[in-house]
């Protein structure tokens, strides 16, 4: 027996993509409702068959003690770190004098779930100057290797401080 609320959650998850890609081709005053009835029936058939591997308890997850309303904040939150990032890139690119100490370090991180690792590593990736390698377990504790543009220090903690900044709370926020 499949669950239902995860069903709906996944469904609604498709449905709102598909929204989005068709919204792009079409004239929102003129959206034919065929189109949304067989937008609406493809979303349920794919939350029927993928719900197992999105939804692995509760499926109204993001809709409790303010998930959802943190996820949306973290959009803005992230923009403004990855327009940040890509200028100092952008600096360390254009000057005479490249200031770069590439490196690898490994920094500590209390996120224990997989989408909360999985959200913090892609944030970190996707912000220029940095890339996760790995994200290992070791004694209980979760660390991310990170190849670093410019490392300024290999202590984990501080290193740490630099690459994640605010990201973990904030993710911390919304998988807890």
């Amino acid at each position: 027996m499949r669950n239902k609320k995860g069903i709906f959650a996944t469904s609604l998850f498709a449905f709102v993509f598909w929204i989005l890609f068709v919204l792009q081709d079409i004239n929102i005053f003129k959206i034919d409702i065929q189109e949304v009835i067989v937008g609406l029936i493809v979303s349920v058939i794919i939350g029927y068959f993928t719900c197992p591997l999105f939804i692995k308890e509760d499926g109204t997850w993001l809709f409790k003690e303010n998930r959802f309303f943190r996820l949306i904040a973290y959009i803005p939150f992230y923009t403004v770190a990855l327009m940040k990032a890509n200028i100092d890139v952008a600096k360390r690119a254009l000057s005479k004098n490249v200031k770069i100490n590439p490196g690898i370090v490994k920094i500590p991180t209390e996120l224990v779930s997989d989408y909360g690792l999985s959200m913090l590593a892609n944030s970190i990736t996707l912000t220029p100057g940095t890339i996760v390698m790995d994200i290992i377990e070791e004694d209980g504790k979760n660390y991310l290797y990170v190849h670093w543009i410019d490392v300024e220090t290999e202590e984990e903690d501080k290193a740490g401080e630099i690459i994640k900044g605010d990201f973990e709370n904030r993710i911390r926020g919304i998988f807890k």
